[in-house]
């Protein structure tokens, strides 16, 4: 089964969901006998030099990279408002990207051209001219929604109506690609669900990210009454929803638990946030080991109220036998159970009360993390996600070539 992978990022280093989801997906079908070749973006934001991968990213058979500036230009953003093209979009549309991918697939006789992500999809007339492979679609969110929880959460009125101008065109956007893909591969259950509401016919299935679990050891020896929270700070529903905690949550939690500590991690973290003096919270910045990071803490706090998909996060914390209080939102396709796996609250009140609880109950912790634990090596093991789409693919590719020979 050859591969060819179009991504939007370079799926490297490991400190994100995407790029986790699409290393650890690609390495488990690598294991199966696939052969897979990358071709990726090397945007201005999450640029990588590619001399510097370590020994061990060995998995793809070629890997090709396209520089691509897609930075937010504010004279490129006030042209938008009058055109009918998504901005977000837009700005990974590139003619040297569609270049090296019409050379790429010339080189090769692909049997599937795997999108990671709606971005890539300005792609498909071009991939279809060039090649007989079949093109899915692996959805990691549905995007539109993120934009319209984020617009939702917004005060500002000019802001909110240029972000609901902005999402109405994603919107638009995402709906009129969903029947060009052969095969959509969502995040979750509950986005495909939704991606059939929203109008998808053509074949599908729920392709969540897993873990590959040798990599999650169980660290018994954390600090005291310790919380942890950790993502990309530039990521607005990241920020938001720790802001939500710093100011909403917190001060309740160090009222009535003094010796509680918080602590703090992520990519991109701002200055303004690594100079913050506030009691007993500490301001990390970008750790070199996220699963470290989890492991050494009690509990983990996942305060989102927007976004889309699953959080990645959260299944690494339940791997390692952590507590997690999260909104409901923040769990969010993953078919967790409130009080047996994980801790749900959605008003500051209820999030704060939930944490005091289980800092001072070891037992209900252990025991939410143990049941946790379980959870995950049952749902989310790599191996088993791969090779369910590793049978997928090869169905699909005997009965394309059973209807085309039949013609």
């Amino acid at each position: 089964m050859k591969i060819l992978q179009l991504c939007k990022k370079f799926p490297f280093p490991l400190k994100d969901g995407e790029s986790i989801a699409v290393t650890y997906l690609t390495r488990a079908l690598v294991d199966l006998g696939c052969e897979v070749t990358l071709l990726s973006m090397n945007t201005s934001k999450h640029y990588l030099d590619v001399n510097e991968l370590p020994a061990d990213f060995n998995h793809y058979k070629q890997i090709y990279t396209v520089d691509v500036d897609n930075r937010l230009k504010v004279g490129d953003a006030f042209a938008n408002l009058f055109s009918d093209k998504s901005y977000h979009v837009s700005r990974f549309e590139s003619k040297e990207f569609a270049e090296k991918l019409i050379e790429t697939l010339q080189s090769d006789d692909f049997d599937v051209v795997q999108l990671e992500t709606l971005y890539l999809s300005p792609y498909i007339d071009l991939i279809k001219q060039h090649s007989d492979a079949i093109v899915t679609m692996r959805s990691h969110n549905i995007e539109f929604e993120i934009w319209e929880r984020i617009s939702q959460g917004t005060g500002f009125l000019p802001k909110k109506l240029y972000l609901n101008h902005l999402t109405k065109k994603l919107k638009k956007y995402e709906l009129e690609k969903l029947n060009e893909y052969d095969y959509l591969l969502a995040i979750s259950q509950r986005d495909l669900d939704q991606f059939k509401k929203l109008g998808y016919k053509n074949g599908a299935m729920a392709t969540p990210i897993g873990l590959q679990l040798d990599n999650y050891k169980i660290n018994q020896q954390t600090v005291n009454k310790s919380i942890c929270f950790i993502g990309a700070m530039d990521w607005i529903p990241n920020a938001e929803g720790f802001n939500w905690f710093l100011e909403k949550v917190w001060p309740l939690v160090h009222k009535a638990n003094p010796e509680a500590q918080f602590h703090v991690a992520g990519r991109n973290t701002p200055p303004d946030l690594l100079a913050l003096k506030s009691d007993n919270v500490f301001i990390h910045g970008e750790v070199d080991d996220a699963i470290e990071f989890i492991g050494n803490h009690d509990l983990m706090v996942v305060p989102l109220f927007s976004g889309s998909g699953m959080r990645v996060k959260i299944i690494e914390a339940m791997a390692l036998e952590k507590c997690i209080v999260s909104t409901s939102l923040g769990a969010e396709g993953i078919n967790v159970t409130d009080g047996a796996n994980i801790s749900l609250a959605d008003d500051a009140e209820t999030f704060a009360a939930q944490i005091l609880a289980l800092i001072d109950d070891h037992d209900k912790r252990k025991q939410i993390g143990e049941n946790a634990r379980r959870f995950v090596m049952e749902y989310y093991d790599q191996k088993h996600i791969a090779l369910a789409l590793v049978e997928k693919y090869k169905y699909i590719k005997e009965k394309s070539y059973y209807k085309r020979h039949k013609s």
